[in-house]
């Protein structure tokens, strides 16, 4: 919205500003994180009354749990009220991948509300069916990874590429479609695996926000495309701004967030940011550098389906529980240990994953 005050630079110079990416960026991060600080407590306040008993905490967790018994929900609200709000007044709402991306971090933030609803009304930590979710969440999916494949340049829109080769391109056709699909729900429900602990999830997030807004601002940019040669894909420098807009919700967020946590983000947040991160990977053709960068949420995922996958060919456990962080609690690490240790392994993968685009 602001960025239309450009057609006035010609009178007032300092309009000038909003043409450049990484001021609005700047100007991104600053107004979401305003806007969880202020509404943050009234956010909390409504659910905390509304929610009554807070999020159920599973029977068969750690004991260290039930303390936060009580503790509402749905903190997602909070952080996407941050991100829409800002990306909104920043982005260039022409553009396409803007515009895709809300959609999905909306959608999925919708469905993710539902599950909480389920959860807190009914007392449970069972929510939403596994097939409703996952049907409607790969139908949201399937649609932006068509929009994008539609919105791309035509010599490689359909293409997946791969780090470290500038000349490795496969196309896949109609099956980019699926393909992008897949990466985005993966995303999605790999970050709502992490969300266990407090602070846990909320901090990689931002990582890898700042990680792939450095990703979109190059992949959208072509001198710096060329210098770098990797692929470029023209307007999704655009992304910048909303991966901005996620940081500094997410700084809003942690703020309440922080241990002993006043609210969780609940699969309100989980799956809209995960689904927002892969959607991105999708549109600026790194997808498979976000299995880097997000390594964090693919181990959480992973111990997820090798527990389950295991144990139904054995009836024995791999990990003494999981997802994995719950693994290191068994194991006696503290909640502050395990949180502190994931977020060092989070920007270690994500310094891996911004080697690939020199590494080539």
């Amino acid at each position: 919205m602001l960025i239309a005050l450009v057609e006035f630079a010609d009178q007032v110079s300092v309009f000038n500003v909003f043409r450049y990416i990484t001021f609005r960026t700047g100007g991104a991060l600053i107004t979401s994180a305003i806007i969880v600080f202020l509404f943050g407590p009234r956010i909390i306040a409504a659910l905390r009354i509304r929610q009554g008993k807070g999020q159920p905490i599973r029977a068969d967790g750690p004991q260290t749990h039930f303390k936060k018994a009580g503790t509402p929900t749905m903190g997602g609200l909070m952080i996407l009220c941050g991100i829409i709000g800002s990306a909104l007044l920043w982005c260039n709402l022409t553009s396409v991948y803007v515009w895709t991306v809300l959609l999905v971090t909306v959608s999925f933030g919708i469905i993710g509300f539902y599950d909480d609803y389920l959860k807190v009304t009914k007392q449970t930590h069972l929510g939403v069916s596994g097939k409703f979710r996952l049907g409607a969440e790969f139908l949201i999916a399937g649609i932006a990874a068509w929009v994008i494949m539609r919105a791309g340049t035509p010599e490689f829109s359909s293409s997946l590429t791969f780090p470290f080769f500038k000349d490795w391109i496969v196309n896949l056709g109609w099956f980019f479609i699926p393909v992008g699909a897949f990466v985005i729900v993966g995303a999605g429900n790999a970050v709502n695996l992490t969300d266990g602990l407090d602070g846990l999830a909320i901090v990689p997030i931002m990582v890898a926000a700042a990680a792939f807004g450095t990703i979109a601002y190059l992949s959208g940019n072509a001198v710096f495309a060329d210098y770098l040669q990797i692929h470029f894909v023209p307007g999704t420098g655009e992304l910048a701004v909303i991966l901005g807009a996620v940081i500094g919700a997410g700084l809003g967020f942690l703020w309440f967030n922080a241990p002993p946590a006043a609210i969780f983000m609940g699969d309100t947040g989980s799956l809209a940011l995960g689904g927002l991160t892969g959607t991105v990977a999708v549109a600026t053709k790194h997808e498979i550098v976000l299995a880097i960068i997000g390594g964090l949420f693919v181990m959480e995922a992973l111990s997820v389906i090798i527990q389950v996958f295991f144990f139904k060919l054995t009836g024995r456990r791999v990990f003494l529980m999981a997802p994995i962080h719950h693994h290191f609690e068994r194991l006696g690490w503290t909640e502050s240990q395990i949180v502190i240790r994931f977020w060092i392994i989070a920007v270690v993968l994500a310094l891996v994953g911004l080697s690939t685009l020199k590494l080539r």
